[in-house]
């Protein structure tokens, strides 16, 4: 399957342009994920995936491999996703109202270098339309699903807190952990968030309103992790691990897309973005193994960055990660990878 899609398939889709495939690809996972027979055709292309169950924030992960936010934006694909054997889905990121991101086009392939750029700036149909989605989904279900939030382009920073605030409070029954992205290179400012000036505040109001909402609803809390850019000094990472540290973040998500064009030669790479997939490997095993280190290993890492190949994700496990996620490395392997992954873990 891996080599059908890599030799046949994606030369084929490569000729449209890259938000049209992905907007087919998410019509077809839809249109075959409940119904009996497609749902076998996705357990087929998947094959035997490996139980290897990950305990992690409270939660049982029945392997490591996750999609990361960015390819579901709108929670249309979960169990289609789950079916192709990723342990965990992340949606999102999800904004408190819809919103259309930039102007297109707005993703770019970069294949020589293994890479895709992004500018989509979360565009999102907003939680009203996702929730229903969300709360669709099996309570009983065999994976994991986490929901990412984010606030909305036009918010001012100090406001922020709030849009993050309204987006946990409509998915919070409905997801098993949630991600607060302040870190996507493609929403002006948001990156702002990371600094000392207000990750406190913002960490410490979300915290206490999932308290608020444990309660109120009387469910199990839902983990709070926090994803950050790969672009940070030393100074910065080491602020943003210690103000989640004291105000009781679960975990870290390491890391979003960079603005560094380091190791990118494809000349699509001048386009403005972020750039994910190969070019990130090393520097994101870097910034996991750094993390690891400073907190000692009492922030669980969820790594993600040029993932593509067993050895990639166990490049990551080693350097300290507990879970790893992927995206562009789905869009160049094709629905078999995950699968192919695991067995070769």
């Amino acid at each position: 399957m891996d080599s059908l899609y890599r030799k046949r398939l994606f030369p084929l889709l490569s000729r449209f342009p890259a938000e049209t495939v992905h907007e087919l690809a998410l019509g077809a996972l839809q249109l075959v994920q409940h119904p009996a027979s497609g749902r076998s055709l996705l357990r087929r292309i998947a094959g035997d995936i490996p139980q290897r169950p990950v305990n992690v924030f409270g939660l049982t992960f029945p392997n490591v491999l996750g999609i990361a936010a960015g390819f579901d934006k709108d929670a249309k694909v979960v169990e289609g996703l789950a079916l192709l054997g990723f342990g965990h889905v992340e949606v999102g990121t999800v904004t408190p109202y819809p919103q259309p991101g930039n102007p297109r086009p707005r993703i770019f392939r970069l294949p020589s270098d293994g890479a895709l750029i992004n500018r989509m700036g979360f565009p999102s149909e907003g939680v009203a339309q996702v929730v229903p989605r969300l709360r669709a989904l099996p309570t009983e279900r065999a994976f994991v699903l986490g929901v990412s939030l984010g606030k909305q382009k036009a918010t001012p920073l100090v406001q922020a807190v709030e849009d993050y605030l309204a987006a946990m409070r409509a998915v919070y029954p409905f997801t098993d952990y949630v991600a607060v992205n302040i870190s996507s290179p493609n929403t002006p400012g948001l990156q702002e968030l990371q600094g000392k000036r207000y990750i406190g505040e913002l960490l410490a109001r979300l915290i206490e309103e999932r308290q608020a909402l444990t309660e109120k609803q009387q469910i199990k809390q839902r983990p709070l992790l926090l994803k950050i850019a790969p672009d940070l000094s030393a100074k910065e990472l080491d602020t943003i691990l210690q103000v989640a540290l004291i105000e009781g973040a679960d975990g870290i998500i390491a890391t979003n897309t960079t603005i560094s064009r380091e190791g990118v030669y494809h000349p699509a790479g001048r386009e403005a973005g972020g750039i994910s997939g190969a070019p990130l490997r090393e520097r994101n095993t870097a910034i996991v193994a750094n993390i690891h280190q400073i907190t000692g290993g009492a922030l669980p890492i969820v790594a993600v960055g040029g993932v593509s190949t067993a050895a990639d994700v166990r490049e990551k496990l080693d350097a300290g990660a507990s879970l790893v996620q992927l995206y562009t490395g789905f869009v160049y392997e094709g629905p078999g990878m995950p699968g192919r992954i695991l067995r070769g873990l």
